[in-house]
């Protein structure tokens, strides 16, 4: 083979990874499936499109080896096919936001500023949450908090908030996080923390950005 079709064939299998990456749509899927494995079903119902669609759009992911799909039953899961996709996709969202004004600007609108955690370092959130300074809650989905979480987090889904306030402190700052600056979940907590007279801030953090800034997870396994 010539030296420029090896060189046109190594940027083109690079390519391939722009090419699945390009829809919106299959961006929002690898941050879902930062979060672990889900069926298609679960995928679809929290991209609020047709069943087909999303497998569509997996399937895309899995040419491009970026999802693996796993078949139980009826049913089929997919996941991550490595830690390093989550990481590109916050390398990529990253790189977006740094360049984009119009991402700014649309952060800015559906975020509060003053309930952003933006001083705080990584390891000294971990000190402070391991010496119960802080408590950090993690308002995901039950399901995807028993995949993974950070570390000394507790599970206080969004949706039981109301239900379980008495269990949180009014005298230690709440922590709250989800799926990453795009999630509204740790937002809408903050409101309701507030609301009922807690401290809390959200830390804009995933586990995808946790785990990509090298720091560890608790996971069951």
């Amino acid at each position: 083979m010539k030296k420029r079709a090896l060189k046109d064939l190594l940027y083109e299998q690079v390519a391939r990874i722009g090419k699945a990456t390009s829809s919106p749509k299959r961006l929002e899927l690898l941050e879902l499936l930062a979060q672990g494995e889900k069926s298609v079903e679960a995928l679809a119902a929290e991209l609020s499109i047709e069943i087909k669609l999303a497998s569509a759009h997996l399937k895309v992911l899995k040419e491009a080896r970026l999802v693996v799909p796993r078949k139980e039953g009826k049913f089929v899961f997919y996941r991550l096919a490595g830690h390093d996709v989550a990481s590109l996709w916050v390398n990529m969202r990253e790189v977006a936001q740094e360049h984009l004004v119009e991402l700014q600007v649309a952060l800015n609108e559906m975020a509060s500023a003053p309930d952003k955690l933006a001083s705080v370092s990584r390891k000294k959130l971990l000190e402070q949450a391991k010496r119960g300074e802080v408590l950090v809650i993690d308002v995901r989905p039950r399901a995807e908090f028993e995949q993974g979480h950070l570390p000394f987090a507790r599970s206080m889904p969004l949706n039981e908030i109301t239900q379980r306030i008495a269990e949180l402190p009014k005298t230690v700052e709440i922590v709250a996080y989800c799926r990453g600056p795009f999630c509204l979940f740790a937002e809408e907590a903050v409101q309701l923390l507030k609301a009922n007279g807690r401290k809390a801030s959200k830390l804009l953090d995933g586990i995808a950005e946790w785990q990509s800034a090298g720091m560890s997870l608790s996971r069951p396994f």
